[in-house]
């Protein structure tokens, strides 16, 4: 079955795929095909192009910035976006601190942080896991305290992702410990610059570093950096995680390794012939395929849905849908992706530098798969856990 867009939107499409052929830096696309995640500046450069074009905020209202787009126009920039490969306007930015202080923030907040983040002059990072209060995010314990004119943090985030690069992180902070556990907490705006901030690396599995502790020690933060009333967090938190979790599908993401994988078992050989011969290999690659456009089909009804939410400040329960099967999807081609390249899969490194012998023996396609796998093993957890998400639709769908 296809999905069918107007004369309009396929115009729009058309649009897009120019911008991106005579914009997106071929060095950028090239290591995104790799399978690398882009860099710091090739993320600031490329957001800043979009930015200049007026796309780098497609969630945001005209008013803020955003370009006006239609539902539809959103799903496709953003598919074609994954599939080209570019990357992506920085999500802690666009889609999730920025539509927060849209919904919930003051004329002064919007004034202030806005343009910064659609430009990406300040690059913002995600303070809500904790030790003991990841998937039980209502079980945060770092608190903030008011004094006068400041809050006072003090406590402990982990998991978060590129805080090594970070201007400022939000944060959820518990400000009445009284409270029951979705009550008493607040969402803060603090500048990663405090005195009493420290970052320590974690290395995650296939030896990156993406992930960070955050430990926070008497770091005031002025009271008008709190977004929205103070112990109604839970709201703002609730708001952010629909956006993240619809952003999680990753259609276009997913259709273009599943294109690459069938280019690969084309030209690998299995037992002297090309591995896309092998009947089950071929039946795993049709499954996903299958899994694929169901899953772009609950995207589409979604995005049918978004007009009638509106004004709700509420997320659509169907966005765990789109969490589980969308990860779920990503995990499962990287999966055949390390079943194609075998043994080389392992081999790592950059195969242009100067003595990489093992560069003489395995494709250029393998480089980093064991990483990827490895790496996107967390998928599946971040944003609110797969398990967290089938309770939500529990609840949601079948009133349980």
């Amino acid at each position: 079955m296809e999905l069918r867009f107007t004369d309009a939107e396929r115009a729009f499409r058309e649009e897009v795929r120019a911008f991106l052929a005579a914009e997106c830096p071929e060095a950028t696309r090239r290591h995104m095909i790799a399978g690398k995640s882009p860099t710091k500046q090739m993320v600031v450069e490329w957001q800043r192009k979009l930015n200049a074009k007026g796309w780098a905020t497609p969630e945001w209202p005209v008013e803020h910035g955003g370009p006006g787009w239609t539902p539809a126009q959103k799903y496709i920039f953003r598919e074609e976006l994954q599939m080209w490969p570019a990357p992506q306007p920085l999500a802690f930015n666009v889609n999730m601190c920025g539509p927060v202080i849209i919904e919930f923030g003051t004329e002064a907040q919007k004034k202030r942080f806005l343009p910064r983040m659609a430009n990406l002059d300040d690059w913002w990072c995600q303070g809500f896991s904790e030790p003991g209060a990841g998937s039980d995010l209502a079980g945060l314990k770092c608190r903030a305290v008011r004094e006068g004119d400041h809050y006072v943090v003090n406590g402990q985030k982990t998991w978060t992702t590129l805080a090594q690069h970070a201007d400022w992180i939000f944060l959820l902070v518990r400000t009445d410990p009284n409270a029951k556990k979705q009550e008493g907490i607040s969402f803060l705006l603090v500048d990663m610059r405090s005195p009493g901030i420290t970052v320590r690396p974690i290395i995650t599995i296939e030896g990156g570093h993406e992930v960070n502790e955050v430990f926070f020690d008497d770091v005031r933060v002025p009271v008008e950096n709190l977004v929205g009333e103070e112990n109604k967090g839970w709201d703002c938190a609730k708001f952010l995680l629909g956006n993240e979790r619809f952003g999680q599908a990753r259609v276009g993401a997913s259709r273009e390794r599943i294109r690459r994988l069938k280019t690969i078992a084309r030209e690998t050989l299995d037992g002297g012939r090309p591995l896309i011969e092998d009947p089950e290999f071929r039946r795993q690659i049709t499954e996903m395929e299958v899994e694929l456009k169901a899953l772009e089909m609950t995207v589409m009804r979604v995005i049918a849905n978004e007009t009638k939410r509106a004004g709700t400040g509420k997320p659509d329960p169907a966005t765990s849908v789109l969490k589980i099967k969308g990860t779920e999807i990503q995990q499962g081609v990287a999966e055949l992706l390390m079943k194609a390249a075998g043994p080389y899969a392992w081999v790592d490194g950059d195969p242009d530098a100067e003595g990489s012998n093992e560069w003489d023996v395995a494709p250029d396609w393998a480089f980093g798969l064991a990483g990827v796998y490895f790496n996107w093993r967390k998928q599946s957890i971040y944003g609110g856990s797969n398990e967290i998400q089938r309770n939500i639709m529990a609840k949601a769908f079948l009133g349980l």
